[in-house]
């Protein structure tokens, strides 16, 4: 091979340039072995524009390539079923695949997780996520010879707390470790991690049946975590039409943190309900930004089965690893898919080799990528580069009393002290990376100080007896569900939508705006479909720059429920059942009171009131009672 200059590599490593003269477009090309039988797919490295300290001919033509657009999983999810269904292949289900007669399923799992950190691991590099292809790339994220890894303290924080969220031990001296494999994503050849040392062990993670694990589980199941370790990620590469693949290298070196579990888990929906918890706390405790959907966090499974019967202290069946699964669905598709896999092959008197094997979206079966290195093969030794990782006992302290509470202490504060269903509870602390449930009790504060309600001081008032809890409980449900129907036309929904903050705060709906809103919808002074007019204005800005207030928005704009007395309420009665004697009859042959007649009555009394002076629920007490005492009696004589 022709030696190449490091000027000449680093203008290609960095900037996406070829030098016209040598080009390694214009070399012959090696022919490739008999036994070959695909040709290699081609590298090539993208970047938005030449560097300007160079010629415009030594610059890598782009100017007909474009990214890719980003599909929304839920979209690929959608297509790949249309394309099942006109295959006519069967669509499965997951619901009765957790147990396989005969036959007992082990998983171990390994969580790769991007930290929040501004800087790379070993470079002062900036981290990057939707940034142009090749314009965060030190000269050690790109091997250039002579640069020295740098390791950066503050990547240490985020990875603590996510280590202390999950119960571990924190190792005060760690070390570093090259584990050594070729591939394009990878420029120095080697990967640095933590195989040997690593600064965290030993933690542990609960699982609850209302996070959803397999019946099979009961009530709970206590996961082991063998080890965290803080690594290297690799490349991004981005497949192109012709076996053409592009690489960007603003994501080597990004701080991540390896979680491997011990192999522990025999139900595909607890794998699956452990990978979704994590992702979950590892958001609260501000150890990650983003989750699977974005990329920050993939999960590659371990898979092996056995007869069933052979005792704990059986040797496991040999494993096969499921790489870079994306989403919770994936974890537990792929789990079933291998594990029938496997069992087919056993039953067929075959022998499971031990190999990597890859999954894709809305597949029924997994495929072969490589065989499985080993130990060996990866060549683990010391970096000689990187010092020991040295970790002060007082950090560990300080960072352990400021962690916070957990997401699931919040559920529990939520179900125990406002009496909210487990799903409600469990969804308000997920949306948005838990920024959600932060903003739920800034507007819980606001109506605390501000309506002269009663609504209590304490954490827990369902306890308390606090006399207006259908408040907090109106104000949940309105964070949870009016607030995502602001926003439902839009393809996704990410937190940037509403603005949400982690201080608690919403640049789109203000929290004391909406508590205002909610406050005087709780004690009956607007309707429900007046209080979602105003939450509209409050989203498009108009409260407060054309009104300063709600209640100066109700009051201009003539919004007051003025209710009507009881006298009122029964001439609309008397008018609602005028000419329904076809509906009366219902009344009259039914043993018990038909609800959707009722409730057709009560409609018709809501139309013929003026629009927003008829409160449905003494609507319906009256025309009950009316239809008790008086028309039901009149029909009958």
């Amino acid at each position: 091979m022709p030696h190449i200059r490091p000027a000449t590599l680093s203008r290609y490593l960095l900037h996406g340039q070829l030098a016209g003269r040598g080009c390694l477009r214009a070399r012959p090309r090696i022919p490739a072995p008999r036994n070959t039988t695909s040709p290699a797919p081609s590298v090539r490295c993208r970047h938005a524009e030449a560097h300007p300290s160079f010629p415009t001919e030594y610059s890598l033509d782009l100017s007909e390539a474009h990214s890719p657009s980003h599909v929304p999983l839920r979209k690929k999810l959608k297509e790949e079923a249309r394309r099942q269904k006109v295959e006519g292949k069967p669509k499965t289900k997951n619901a009765n695949n957790q147990v396989v007669n005969g036959w007992e399923l082990t998983v171990g799992i390994e969580i790769h997780a991007q930290l929040n950190t501004a800087k790379k691991l070993f470079s002062a590099a900036d981290t990057s996520f939707n940034d142009d292809p090749n314009t965060h790339v030190a000269y050690f994220d790109a091997a250039i010879p002579g640069s020295q890894p740098i390791f950066q303290k503050e990547v240490l924080i985020p990875a603590l707390r996510a280590a202390l969220a999950l119960c571990c031990d924190i190792q005060l001296v760690s070390s570093f470790d090259r584990k050594h494999y070729f591939h394009w994503d990878q420029p120095s050849g080697y990967q640095i991690t933590q195989y040997y040392k690593p600064f965290a062990r030993d933690g542990r993670l609960v699982l609850l049946k209302r996070d959803g694990i397999a019946p099979e589980d009961g009530k709970e199941v206590t996961v082991g975590i063998k080890q965290i370790q803080l690594e290297q990620d690799t490349a991004k590469t981005l497949a192109q039409p012709g076996d053409v693949h592009w690489i960007d290298f603003n994501r080597v070196g990004m701080p991540l943190i390896e979680i491997i579990t011990f192999p522990q888990f025999h139900h595909p929906a607890t794998a699956a309900a452990f990978v979704r918890k994590v992702q979950t706390l590892l958001h609260a405790v501000d150890a990650c930004v983003s989750g699977m959907e974005t990329g920050g966090l993939r999960a590659d499974v371990n898979v092996s089965v056995r007869p069933s019967g052979r005792g704990p202290n059986a040797p496991l069946g040999q494993r096969t690893e499921i790489k870079n699964l994306s989403s919770f669905k994936a974890v537990e598709d792929a789990i079933i898919a291998e594990r029938d896999r496997q069992i087919a092959v056993l039953e067929a008197g075959g022998k499971i080799e031990g190999e990597t094997r890859g999954w894709s979206i809305g597949s029924t079966e997994t495929r072969r990528l490589r065989g499985k290195e080993g130990e060996v093969d990866y060549r683990y030794m010391p970096d000689p580069d990187i010092a020991p990782l040295r970790i002060a006992p007082k950090l560990v302290t300080y960072l352990e009393d400021r962690l916070g509470s957990t997401p699931d202490d919040e559920i529990n504060k939520l179900i125990c002290g406002l009496d909210m269903s487990t799903k409600d509870a469990m969804a308000l602390v997920s949306l948005d990376g838990g920024l959600r449930v932060e903003y739920f009790w800034t507007v819980v504060g606001w109506l605390r100080r501000t309506s002269g309600l009663d609504l209590g001081n304490d954490p827990f008032p369902h306890r308390m007896g606090v006399k207006d809890l259908g408040c907090l409980q109106l104000a949940a449900n309105w964070i949870l569900h009016e607030l995502g129907r602001l926003t439902s036309d839009r393809s996704e929904m990410t937190a940037e939508d509403l603005g949400f903050t982690p201080d608690g705060t919403c640049t789109c709906v203000p929290a004391q705006h909406l508590a205002d809103l909610l406050a005087f919808l709780y004690r009956g002074k607007i309707t429900a479909k007046v209080a979602k007019e105003l939450l509209w204005a409050i989203y498009r800005g108009r409260v407060p720059a054309e009104y300063p207030s709600v209640s100066d928005a109700i009051e201009k704009e003539g919004l007051w429920f003025n209710e009507l007395g009881e006298e009122e309420y029964a001439a609309l009665a008397d008018q609602a059942v005028e000419g329904q004697k076809y509906v009366l009859r219902q009344f009259i042959d039914a043993q018990f009171m038909p609800q959707g007649k009722l409730m057709f009555l009560v409609g018709r009394m809501i139309k013929l009131g003026k629009q927003g002076s008829v409160n449905p629920t003494v609507a319906q007490r009256v025309m009950k009672e009316r239809l008790k005492d008086i028309y039901l009696p009149a029909w009958n004589s």
